[in-house]
């Protein structure tokens, strides 16, 4: 009787933890959006790669240290991992220019009009408000696997030390799943 209490419980916990995780397990939506030098990303060239794609605001304190942890993960990854950010109004290419020199950014930051975000966030009439930042995994087959929303529970992966989106991401790297022909 105590095995299936103890089965239960890890069963609700573990519902608790997918709930969390939000839009894990779903395809991500595509997207083509410039960046600051009018260059197209894709999100469907970067399939093979693990991407970490995350959605900010330059003047967000979280979005800011989290660009830390994303020079890192560029550093240790390399072409392997594709790092992206996504910004919406109200910044422009003003804001997102001094967000880049002021913070190094050296990976792309896309300019959004809200569309693609709302599709990540999954933004509908009844919850139209969104925290920042807000953070995507997709894996080598376009395959949203985690996804983090900034909050007290999740600081770690905004303002930490890196580590444990690494141990995400070399997860995915091991899986080494193949890419799936569309």
């Amino acid at each position: 009787m105590r095995f299936l209490a103890a089965l239960f419980a890890a069963a609700a916990l573990l519902s608790v933890n997918l709930q969390a995780s939000g839009q894990a397990g779903r395809r991500a939506p595509g997207f083509s959006l410039p960046d600051r030098n009018q260059k197209q990303h894709d999100l469907y060239d970067y399939r093979g790669k693990v991407v970490v794609l995350d959605i900010i605001q330059t003047a967000c304190p979280a979005c800011q240290k989290f660009t830390r942890i994303s020079e890192k993960l560029k550093q240790k990854y390399g072409e392997r991992v594709a790092i992206l950010s996504i910004v919406t109004l109200p910044d422009n290419l003003n804001t997102v220019r001094k967000f880049i020199a002021t913070f190094n950014v050296t990976t792309p930051v896309l300019f959004d009009c809200g569309q693609a975000a709302a599709s990540y966030v999954q933004a509908t009439p009844d919850k139209p408000n969104v925290h920042m930042p807000q953070l995507f995994l997709i894996d080598q087959n376009g395959i949203i696997q985690r996804h983090y929303e900034h909050s007290a529970d999740t600081k770690e992966v905004f303002e930490g030390d890196g580590s444990l989106l690494m141990r995400e991401i070399d997860k995915l790297l091991s899986a080494a799943r193949p890419v799936k022909a569309d």
